[in-house]
């Protein structure tokens, strides 16, 4: 019987049907007929009982495995790069450490040393994070869950599998050939065949099963020449932690910690200022729990410690007398699963470390960029109030260059990595750790891992025969490194005769095709209008048979947009789609001395702008910008044609 029938029928027909007994088969009583229909999933008594789970083999040309913002940055542009893919995550939400279960913000490059102090990141990680605003400006953790849902099931190429753990790999020689999985909502066992392989779950159980080389633990400073490693090398690795958040009732409210509460020296914490209670909204970062043994195996053990010292923090802040501004205030959302910081670090056929980053060596194999300052943790985080919770050693004059060797596996031939688990020294990773950093990189090994996959080659022939080819379809689908221009062979409108808009304030429309899709410090590279209404043109003198022309606009890559958990940092910036975004746009084409409409975009949402066709022939395109989320002129930073 149909579901919708069956609610249609009496109460006491559905009572009736849930008191038949079930003893090893599923009871389902036919309401209309009054006859039962037994589902037998056992043999009858006597005979071999069959294996209950269910098995599943398919084939994808990319799998990844684990859907944090790296996992679902590599996933998309794969997908969107041609590939079939399988996004694997254990969880039943998407986002990793910055989901709903654990609300890390999406942090990227800030404190910069220079007068940008901002560089967002821009391609898949902005688009989420734009999306956001648009469909959550409530700042609701549970909403983001769902719009990073819908953002990822959209993709006509990838398949989504939820509380999905990927458990062992079937191997040939150095190559992954499988991943097995189990899937416990549905009791399903999944082999998931694939070309390519990328590891974006932190932990990297895969890759370490597969038997990549990876490191746990501090260099010491001899290895690398790092000055702020230890003298030594030794087993430590930064916390785990959990989040709060917390409301106002509008009168005192008293507080009893649990049984298992630890206490919590706050007067030592405070007096040497290494954990000072600054607010009581939200947080504490520093409820932190390390290891220098194992932080993987030790996990469990870590959680009940993190809750223990987290409700002996909030009882020292409720009941010490020291903090009354906390008389009023619950706590409403306390997490239950750790965030982590580190664990395994894979080795590629590159360690990024220290002295690369505070030097911005460049790296003629760039897929991606970081910034934030070398933040390491004090491994034995809460557990050690003698040392500060952080020692922020050191901030970045400018963004350095994260190369591709660094985000595939030196030994295993299809193996790809993003996140925190890539190869970097342990000092390095206290910059490279943070989120819009690795989605950048997920975004490069995504799209590095679709290449293969239609090349039939590996990474390391990638890297040593095609890496200019990566470089350019990352630069057009909106990622950036610096000291690179993107100059694609294939992109018509850097071949234009003439470029020119309707009017210009700052900028030149020349500008839209030096290849860099930013304002860097001290180099200009957008075109501005003087208003709203404008119109950008690009001429040929001969027809050129085009099928997609490319924008770039302005979403104020300087200023932050992410969603917080406490309400007063959203005060600093917009909750809302950027003002500089242009919203609705038309695109025309000149054929046979005629202007032809061939696009048109209205409530855009991203920055990157692709209008595809079917094939013309033409002499000329114009873009009619209409208007703007609220900025009276309009501002382009790129247009191509292809």
């Amino acid at each position: 019987m149909k579901r919708r029938s069956f609610f249609k029928k009496s109460a006491k027909g559905v009572l009736a049907a849930g008191l038949l007994p079930i003893t090893g088969s599923v009871a389902a009583h036919n309401i209309e007929t009054g006859e039962n229909k037994l589902i037998h999933f056992n043999e009858p008594s006597g005979t071999k009982k069959k294996d209950p789970k269910r098995r599943k083999t398919l084939n994808f040309d990319v799998a990844v495995i684990g859907a944090g913002m790296a996992g679902i940055s590599a996933a998309v542009s794969a997908a969107r790069n041609g590939a079939k893919v399988v996004l694997v995550q254990d969880r039943p939400v998407l986002g990793g450490n910055a989901s709903s279960e654990m609300r890390v913000t999406v942090n990227g490059v800030q404190a910069l040393k220079n007068k940008h102090k901002v560089e967002r990141e821009t391609g898949i990680v902005e688009e989420t994070l734009i999306e956001n605003w648009h469909y959550n400006p409530q700042a609701s953790y549970h909403v983001w869950d769902h719009v990073l849902y819908n953002y990822v099931v959209r993709e006509k190429n990838l398949t989504l599998l939820l509380n999905t753990s990927a458990m062992d790999v079937v191997m040939e020689g150095n190559t992954i050939n499988s991943a097995i999985c189990w899937q416990s909502t549905t009791e399903t066992m999944f082999t998931l065949n694939a070309d390519m392989f990328c590891d974006c779950s932190g932990d990297g159980l895969v890759a370490a099963t597969a038997g990549a080389e990876y490191r746990m633990g501090r260099e010491g400073k001899a290895e690398f020449n790092e000055s702020f490693a230890p003298d030594e090398p030794d087993g430590w690795v930064m916390g785990d932690c959990i989040m709060m958040i917390t409301k106002d009732m509008g009168k005192p409210v008293p507080f009893y910690p649990p049984d298992y509460a630890i206490p919590f020296d706050g007067e030592k914490a405070e007096t040497t200022g290494h954990r000072k209670i600054k607010q009581v909204k939200e947080g504490f970062w520093w409820v932190e729990v390390g290891s220098d043994v194992d932080i993987i195996g030790e996990r469990d053990e870590i959680r009940h410690k993190l809750m223990a010292y987290f409700y002996g923090v909030w009882d020292y802040i409720k009941n010490s007398g020291k903090h009354p501004e906390a008389d009023n205030v619950v706590l409403d959302w306390i997490g239950s699963i750790p965030g982590r910081r580190e664990s395994r670090r894979f080795m590629g056929d590159f360690i990024l470390t220290q002295n690369d980053m505070l030097g911005l060596r460049h790296f003629e194999d760039a897929v991606a960029f970081g910034g934030w300052s070398l933040d390491e943790h004090n491994p034995g985080g809460i557990e050690d109030l003698s040392q500060p919770a952080s020692f922020f050693h050191s901030r970045f004059d400018n963004i350095y260059e994260v190369p591709f060797r660094c985000l595939y596996s030196k030994n295993i031939s299809n193996l790809l990595f993003a996140g925190r688990n890539v190869s970097v020294s342990h000092m390095a990773l206290s910059s490279t750790r943070i989120i819009g950093t690795c989605s950048m990189m997920g975004q490069a090994v995504g799209t590095a891992a679709a290449m293969c996959s239609q090349k039939d080659i590996n990474p390391r022939g990638l890297y040593q025969n095609h890496i200019n080819e990566l470089q350019e379809q990352l630069l057009r689908d909106d990622s950036y490194f610096p000291n690179r221009p993107a100059n694609d062979p294939n992109d018509k409108a850097k071949k234009a005769s003439l470029i020119f808009g309707s009017s210009t304030i700052s900028g030149d429309a020349k500008n839209l095709l030096d290849g860099v899709s930013r304002d860097e410090v001290d180099k200009i590279h957008h075109w501005q209008s003087d208003g709203l209404n404008a119109e950008l043109q690009v001429e040929w003198e001969e027809n050129q048979s085009l099928t997609s022309v490319e924008m770039k606009f302005d979403t104020n890559l300087h200023r932050k947009i992410n969603m917080h958990k406490q309400p007063k940092k959203h005060e600093t910036q917009p909750m809302e789609i950027p003002k500089e975004l242009v919203k609705n746009f038309t695109v025309e084409a000149r054929v046979k001395g005629k202007w032809v409409m061939i696009g048109s975009v209205e409530n855009n949402l991203t920055r990157l702008v692709k209008v595809r066709f079917d094939e013309i022939k033409t002499s000329a395109v114009r873009v009619k910008l209409k208007d703007t989320y609220g900025e009276p002129n309009i501002k382009m930073f790129e247009i191509r044609c292809y």
